[in-house]
């Protein structure tokens, strides 16, 4: 009864059934699945011998070898040998798949020894079904890989809008403050009122600014490496230093840039104006943070056959030792989180590094630190 459901149940799932004999040699068993008909031109019957994989199906030569092992050791899952093609009577690629299995007496309730099963499958639409899901797999992964990307590119701008519009914010602040110092005409109270007038406009910028951001993501991967478009490193260090100058002013700290520079040569580097003014501007105010007052920040030019170097030292508290492998690591804010977000040496290095430039950090040997970054010079037009 046992074996007739059995049989029933592989014929319905059209599978053929081959019981082992020997080496190479199966007697087939239960109903012959129809599409047999397709691979064999002989006619092949319940309870008849035949040899594999010498005639039908050359793939299973060297599977057999695996199988053979499996039913001297069998596991308690089936051997299988996988997805092969071949082609049928008629030339058209087919799909297969073996198993090798072992059934116990005990399964068969006879006192028999175990039987050595290798059963053959037509894959064709569970084949088709299976590489459906698979493709669909894997496109999910490649539009979750792609989403992760932009999501972390957006997560980024968001971080550094926020980083620069307070960063402006500041300076206006602060320049605000001085002006409260100053012996004020009326006319001057009035300017000073629709300063802080501006400010509150800013901070409503700012919110304007990161409801509508997604549409500048994809500008964040230009940049120019010819004379014309490419942004001059001298140009743009002399116009955020005198941007900072009052912010640093008023904290009774001095910031210039070194009297060593030849004003008169190329100063032109691989990138992007907007966002190389943003690296310096968020070394220079890293800077600014842990500088003692009436200490010095100073910005250094130097260049090479292949390259421009932005040296940033001030006289603060330097980066402990322990700290300095995490300094450009995301959301890295330092052991007193006096930082904004944690991205802004983050930023200064995905895109120094982006522009095929290098960036770091060493620590003045008479206290302080040194930030540095190079960027390939772009020759004159």
């Amino acid at each position: 009864m046992t074996n007739s459901i059995t049989t029933d149940i592989l014929a319905a799932l059209n599978i053929l059934v081959l019981e082992r004999l020997d080496i190479g040699l199966f007697k087939v068993t239960g109903n012959v699945p129809n599409w047999l008909t397709r691979f064999c031109e002989r006619n092949i019957n319940i309870g008849k011998k035949i040899f594999i994989p010498q005639e039908e199906f050359p793939f299973l030569e060297n599977f057999l070898i695996d199988a053979e092992e499996f039913w001297l050791n069998p596991h308690n899952r089936p051997l299988k040998s996988g997805f092969w093609i071949q082609q049928d009577l008629l030339g058209t690629e087919c799909y297969l798949e073996a198993s090798a299995i072992v059934i116990s007496p005990q399964e068969m309730h006879e006192a028999s020894e175990q039987r050595k099963i290798l059963l053959v499958e037509l894959l064709e639409d569970t084949y088709q079904e299976k590489q459906s899901f698979i493709q669909k797999a894997r496109e999910n992964q490649l539009n979750y890989q792609q989403f992760i990307k932009e999501n972390q590119k957006k997560e980024i701008l968001i971080h550094c809008l926020i980083h620069d519009v307070a960063g402006q914010l500041s300076g206006i602040n602060c320049c605000l403050a001085l002006l409260e110092l100053e012996n004020l005409t009326p006319k001057g109270k009035e300017h000073l009122e629709a300063g802080r007038k501006q400010s509150i406009k800013q901070e409503m910028l700012l919110r304007e600014i990161l409801n509508a951001f997604s549409s500048e993501v994809s500008s964040q991967e230009q940049f120019y490496t010819d004379p014309i478009h490419a942004p001059d490193v001298l140009t743009t260090t002399q116009e955020i230093i005198e941007l900072l100058a009052p912010t640093f002013a008023l904290n009774k700290i001095n910031i210039q840039l070194a009297a060593n520079i030849d004003l008169n040569i190329n100063w032109k580097v691989v990138g992007d104006r907007s966002r190389l003014e943003r690296v310096i501007s968020n070394l220079l105010e890293n800077a600014f943070r842990y500088s003692y007052p009436d200490s010095t920040v100073i910005v250094s030019l130097q260049q090479d056959q292949q390259y421009i170097v932005v040296t940033i030292e001030d006289e603060g508290s330097g980066v402990p030792s322990e700290l300095t492998h995490s300094l450009f690591k995301k959301f890295y804010q330092g052991k007193d989180k006096s930082g904004k977000s944690g991205l802004g040496l983050y930023f200064c290095r995905i895109t120094i590094e982006r522009w095929g430039g290098k960036i770091g950090y060493s620590p003045r040997p008479q206290g302080g630190s040194c930030f540095w970054f190079r960027l390939p010079k772009v020759a004159s037009a």
